[in-house]
């Protein structure tokens, strides 16, 4: 019989953070101070975040050692398994080697859990007792909700509205675990009533909701801002999928020729694809996101703020404009108009190419997927399986067999809805104008500009 599932010990959990800044072509850019435009210091970013974090988010170093709280916490779920995507292959008719790393089993059901444990541990060691923070899908929000209950913090979750209206369950999710969530833009803070004010019946965006847990731990000397992606601690953190993985496929006696995953604000995908970005190696590297939010595609390079209201450092990121507001599809947690500085730096130098996909071609992958592997995948990571599909068939037809590996970052067991649309034909391919988007590109911040 035939190997499907590579799994490894608790033993086996990596004990180093990977940081790849070590390892980037060009050294990356400073992120800016908002009012001054200088380089942001650790200093500034003090009323939001703990040190800890802060040191790992401009660390050199290029391995972090990872506390043993945290991996005592993790062995919950951790390491998590290495599939061989056999049926997917023959119900492909094809050759190639298809591989998909599953973050799934955590309790909050996606990798999010990795960097809230983490995040919930190190602002416990610095004596925060509340967190703030945004969600687009809820997956981000539940994580949290989670990490905060497992460590005795409060938790205040801002959910794009949107999303709280499509995906109930992962509300009640994060209410199960004792976090407070409201939808974004809310009554609650002064930037979420001032978007209500001018559009009443916005759906939201991570840009809004960023804004709004950022004004909120800022106005609260018990509060910290956690974020799920983006940051450069964040997909530090993140790194624990990609290690994992390349000592499951060294059991399968396969090495990938693409390694793929979706990308939002850049977390699964960075920490899958970095481990495999060392030394130099040559694999390619695939970033999948939706065209309607085509950050990585169609965005501009440059400094902008990661929210809507202007509240954060300026970061340097291919941006959509951080007035741009996503039209409404149910990839939530993609629908951001920046993306990880260090992955746009990835982007920018050409080690990492980007595909945009339509709602309708992902969820048709979504249910291929799901007819042949059995597991029905969150629509983000679905964008990651149509650009699987394209691999294996391009492979067919050049005569090759490929190997390759994705990331499956949660299941989409609470997308139901979503996948309730697509089934009965009422899915739709939301688009935006190009004078949408030069609109919202006018509106950048004036900033030096990025050699």
């Amino acid at each position: 019989m035939e190997r499907t599932k590579f799994l490894l010990d608790e033993s086996q959990l990596p004990q180093r953070w990977y940081n790849i800044r070590a390892d980037m072509p060009s050294p990356p850019q400073p992120v800016l101070h908002p009012g001054t435009g200088e380089p942001a210091g650790p200093d500034d970013l003090a009323p939001l975040f703990p040190m800890e974090l802060i040191l790992q988010e401009v660390s050199e170093e290029p391995e972090v050692a990872i506390p043993e709280e945290i991996l005592d916490i993790w062995s919950l779920w951790r390491p998590t398994p290495l599939y061989r995507a056999r049926r997917l292959e023959q119900a492909l008719g094809t050759r190639s080697r298809i591989f998909y790393k599953y973050e799934g089993v955590s309790p909050a059901g996606s990798h999010k859990p990795n960097t809230a444990v983490a995040q919930a541990y190190y602002n416990l060691q610095e004596g925060r007792t509340r967190l703030a923070t945004e969600t687009g899908a809820g997956q981000w929000g539940s994580a949290l909700a989670f990490a905060c209950k497992l460590f005795g913090l409060e938790c205040k979750v801002y959910m794009v509205r949107i999303s709280y209206e499509q995906k109930p369950f992962r509300r009640s999710m994060i209410q199960a675990w004792g976090a407070t969530i409201v939808a974004s833009p809310s009554e609650e803070t002064e930037s979420g009533r001032a978007i209500l004010e001018e559009h009443p019946d916005s759906p939201g965006s991570l840009g809004i909701a960023i804004s709004e847990a950022v004004e909120d731990a800022a106005s609260r000397d018990d509060t910290a801002y956690s974020l799920g992606s983006v940051l450069n601690h964040v997909l530090l953190h993140q790194t624990v999928i990609g290690q994992e993985a390349i000592k499951q496929l060294a059991m399968a006696e396969a090495e990938p020729d693409v390694v793929i995953g979706c990308v939002g604000g850049g977390s699964n995908f960075a920490g899958l694809v970095f481990p495999f970005l060392r030394a130099g190696s040559k694999t390619r590297i695939l970033a999948a996101e939706p065209a309607a939010c085509p950050t990585l595609t169609r965005g501009v390079y440059g400094y902008d703020f990661g929210d809507t209201v202007g509240m954060t450092p300026l970061m340097p990121m291919y941006t959509l404009g951080h007035d741009f507001v996503p039209p409404p599809v149910h990839a939530g947690g993609l629908r951001y108009h920046g993306d990880a500085p260090m992955v746009c730096g990835l982007v920018k130098a050409g080690r990492i190419e980007a595909r945009a996909y339509k709602q309708n071609e992902t969820f048709d992958a979504a249910v291929r997927f799901a007819r042949s592997e059995g597991i029905i995948p969150a629509p983000e990571p679905a964008h990651a399986i149509r650009a699987v599909i394209e691999e294996a068939e391009a492979a067919r037809e050049a005569g090759e067999e490929r190997t390759i590996l994705f990331g499956l970052c949660g299941h989409g067991n609470f997308d139901l809805a979503d996948y309730d649309a697509y089934l009965a034909g009422d899915l739709e391919d939301p688009e935006f104008s190009e004078e949408e988007l030069q609109a919202a590109l006018a509106g950048l911040p004036e900033a030096p500009s990025i050699a």
